[in-house]
């Protein structure tokens, strides 16, 4: 009887030393991960340390809330992982993992390696059949995924991919924003069943064509649903990405307010002169009064002389007289009108301006009054043309004194028709007048002083003159969209300045 004891005692030490040296090395269990594909383990306890013989073989991922771990593998070959509980720290499990690859995960470990940075995607493999499923969310990300697919390499690819339904959202946003911003705020988009749906009223059908192209302009490249790139279902071909539903309500558009043109008017007139005088004249005279020499023939043909009283003379202007002389001069007239007039007025718009000056003429009881009138008149008619270009039918003339005389006055005038650019200034007419002369040895016409008679005369001299004119138009139009448009130039130059 104490041999059975002793017996039964050494069989349950036996076994608690067993069960203990079990649980100290924890339970041991195969797997095999395929690369490219991740394994789920699923444990009874809370996971803590994870120790990995061979990181280069094989990556895992800890999800201790939901008692799972995730085997991933990089390159084939055998390694062991070793799990402990998270309380205690003692082994609980350890498995013997086998890392291999088929021709399966080559494909899908690439595919990722393409497109696995696509927001929305999901890769995977199923029964030796890799797929790429999930909604694409940036519309730019649909040609690359489409062009990675029809590579031969991934051809036995099964696509399930769609165009997420958030994505249409925004993008007809963006359409309805653009419609509104271009003056159809009527105008409204929404998605129905994966179209584009234009809706509202618009006042002309340039409206309504110009709406739906600029939808066609935000629209994406598409992927069909799933449902239609299958032959079992009928197509529907009379449904298309873009549908309008716009309607037209004509309405009478208030009369367009003509545009306003200003128009600026200068007439510049330039003078110039110049003179050159050069001279060398020598005139010695004698003068005053003396004695009489007298030599002549008698009355038998001998000579005889005779003289009386005494031989005295006073000679002037013994020496040479040198006269040299340059005189310029330089003027400048400029008469400006500015006038603003309607565009396409039929009615000739004018301006004008008027000075008289009163001078007399004549002398003594013969003297009577007169009067001559200088000034500034434009007449003009302007047309606004495409490209902001200006038709102006002009008629412009100017009169004014002659270096200030009030007797002597000058007109000129001009008529036309020309095109002209806004803001852009063109000479319109012109007139240049140059004269010129030249005297060389003019004889000096003055008297001489005190009377004499001279003794020689030597003259040389020369006399250069030159006058320039030159009397020209410029047209300056501007298109305003506002008739207060350039007051603010007006009252500066009117604005009072102090010290």
């Amino acid at each position: 009887m104490i041999a059975l004891r002793i017996i039964f005692i050494s069989l349950l030490l036996t076994q608690f030393a067993f069960g203990q040296s079990a649980d100290t090395k924890g339970q041991e269990e195969e797997v095999e991960v395929v690369i490219g594909i991740s394994k789920i383990l699923q444990m009874d306890f809370i996971p803590g340390n994870i120790q990995v013989s061979s990181d280069q073989i094989l990556r895992y991922t800890l999800v201790p809330a939901k008692r799972e771990l995730v085997l991933i593998g990089l390159k084939p070959g055998k390694t062991d992982i070793i799990v402990r509980d998270q309380a205690t720290g003692d082994i609980k499990k350890r498995y013997l993992v086998n890392v291999t690859e088929t021709g399966k995960s080559k494909i899908l470990q690439e595919l990722r390696e393409f497109v696995g940075d696509v927001e929305g995607l999901e890769i995977g493999l199923i029964n030796d059949q890799v797929f790429i499923g999930g909604q694409i969310v940036v519309p730019g990300d649909i040609g690359r995924v489409v062009t990675i697919l029809e590579t031969e390499k991934f051809r036995e690819v099964l696509m399930l991919v769609e165009l997420s339904p958030q994505t249409q959202l925004i993008i007809a946003k963006k359409m309805q924003e653009e419609i509104q911003k271009s003056g159809m705020r009527d105008v409204n988009v929404r998605v129905l069943n994966g179209s584009f749906i234009l809706e509202g009223i618009v006042t002309s059908e340039d409206e309504a064509r110009r709406a739906l192209q600029i939808a066609k302009i935000y629209l994406p490249d598409r992927i069909e649903s799933l449902a239609r790139r299958t032959d079992s279902v009928q197509q529907n071909n009379f449904k298309g990405i873009i549908e309008t539903l716009i309607q037209i309500n004509p309405k009478s558009q208030p009369p367009q307010i003509p545009k306003m043109l200003k128009v600026t008017a200068q007439f510049v007139e330039l003078t110039k002169n110049y003179k050159k005088i050069f001279g060398f004249e020598w005139q010695p005279v004698r003068s005053g009064t003396g004695g009489q020499i007298n030599i002549g023939k008698t009355t038998d043909g001998g000579v005889s002389s005779q003289s009386s009283g005494t031989l005295s003379a006073t000679i002037s202007n013994l020496f040479p007289k040198l006269q040299s002389a340059k005189s310029a001069g330089y003027a400048r007239v400029v008469q400006s009108g500015v006038i603003i007039v309607k565009d396409k007025d039929q009615d000739e718009a004018i301006l004008e301006k008027d000075n008289s000056e009163v001078f007399d003429v004549g002398s003594g009881e013969f003297t009577r009054e007169s009067k001559t009138s200088v000034g500034f008149k434009l007449r003009l008619k302007a047309n606004i043309l495409a490209e902001e270009k200006i038709e102006i039918g002009i008629s412009l003339g100017v009169s004014s004194t002659v270096e200030g005389n009030a007797k002597s006055t000058q007109t000129n005038s001009l008529s036309t028709r020309v095109i002209i650019k806004s803001k852009d200034s063109a000479v319109i007419g012109g007139i240049v007048v140059d004269n010129s002369s030249t005297e060389y040895d003019k004889p000096n016409q003055t008297e001489i002083q005190g009377g004499g008679t001279p003794l020689f005369s030597f003259n040389r001299s020369k006399d250069y003159s030159t006058n320039k004119s030159q009397f020209a138009m410029f047209l300056t139009p501007e298109i305003l969209e506002n008739i207060t448009d350039g007051s603010e130039d007006i009252q500066r130059k009117f604005r009072r300045r102090t010290r």
